[in-house]
């Protein structure tokens, strides 16, 4: 076994041991006062806005933890925009909860000050879905969330090997070119193309695409219209993967005439996949994303536990394959 895999399965272990910790209690045990993280306050960054098809995952695991456990939780909304997240992290820091369980995105450049700031407050924190190993080696934490460039060219190879994409085809890549630590997955699907001579169209997903992945279609429409061996698009999220039936429509393209692949599940990417537009899709797990950072913040508050790291890649979704998570996902858990 692989040191990464190892480590991997440790953290699993440990994740599993405090889970079953929790359930296994007598139910008349769980009553309001013995739920053993009750009385301590966390923010966590849910990420997206209310109600998006990513963020509403993981808000549903950060909720199931606070009931589960018993910590007071406040919950903010971002929209996906890094420079909200930054300010909302001063805000944070600034009413001195016991734990904030951050978004990832700004990058670590952005976060290390106010890390280094919530350190010295005795703020205990995690981060989720964007990994800021700079941070973290600096002012500790743990990350819950994919590995972004292994799982982004996992995808590559997984798209090449499935489709034989290769020389003389083209693949649209869109993601957050723009913004620092919002591009490793996709950068790493564009190396894996790249790798296989493919030839790669980036384009910029600005942050109000994830709130509204209808924007993206008028931009990408003159691409697809003059890019006559495109054979591929790639979007950067499930927010973007369920629209895909509309914009494949918009473009006057039938099921499966694009290959259409990506990241997450969600009600509508299952209903994408019944219908023939989307073929794959890469699932980072967001339900885990909110309940673990919670469970793990708990630990460390309560136990003196050290954070935990989990990666929550758990392979990809196929025509042949979607129905075993289709309905966890209409049920909004995956």
């Amino acid at each position: 076994m692989s040191s990464r895999s190892l480590q991997r399965s440790i953290s699993l272990l440990l994740v599993v041991t405090l889970v079953l910790t929790v359930m296994i209690v007598p139910a008349a045990a769980q009553s309001e006062s013995s739920k053993w993280c009750a009385g301590k306050r966390i923010r966590f960054f849910v990420g997206g806005a209310e109600g998006d098809a990513f963020a509403s995952i993981v808000l549903r695991g950060a909720q199931a933890a606070e009931a589960d456990l018993g910590p007071t939780v406040e919950y903010v909304f971002s929209g996906w925009n890094t420079d909200r997240m930054i300010q909302q992290l001063r805000e944070a820091i600034a009413a001195q909860p016991d734990g904030i369980a951050m978004m990832g995105h700004p990058g670590d450049a952005a976060i290390m000050p106010l890390a280094e700031e919530a350190a010295a407050a005795g703020i205990a924190m995690m981060y989720q879905n964007v990994d800021v190993p700079e941070v973290r080696a600096r002012f500790g934490g743990g990350y819950v969330g994919a590995q972004l460039y292994p799982q982004g060219y996992a995808l590559g190879e997984e798209l090449i090997r499935l489709y034989g994409f290769g020389e003389g085809d083209a693949a649209i890549v869109y993601s957050g070119w723009t913004q620092p630590g919002r591009f490793i997955r996709e950068q790493a699907t564009v190396d894996a193309l790249e790798a296989a001579g493919v030839t790669v169209i980036k384009v910029n997903s600005p942050p109000e695409w994830a709130s509204d992945p209808n924007q993206a279609t008028p931009v990408m429409a003159p691409i697809v219209a003059d890019t006559p061996n495109l054979r591929l698009i790639v979007h950067p999220g499930g927010q973007h993967l369920g629209v895909v039936p509309t914009m494949m429509e918009t473009f006057d393209k039938n099921p499966g005439e694009i290959i259409n692949a990506g990241f997450d599940t969600s009600p509508a990417v299952i209903e994408a996949f019944e219908s023939g537009y989307v073929q794959l899709t890469s699932d980072q797990q967001p339900f885990l994303q909110g309940y673990i950072p919670i469970l793990s913040l708990c630990g460390t508050l309560v136990y003196g536990l050290g954070p935990l790291n989990v990666d929550t890649g758990a392979g990809f979704v196929t025509p042949e394959n979607y129905q075993i998570v289709g309905e966890l996902a209409k049920r909004g858990y995956r």
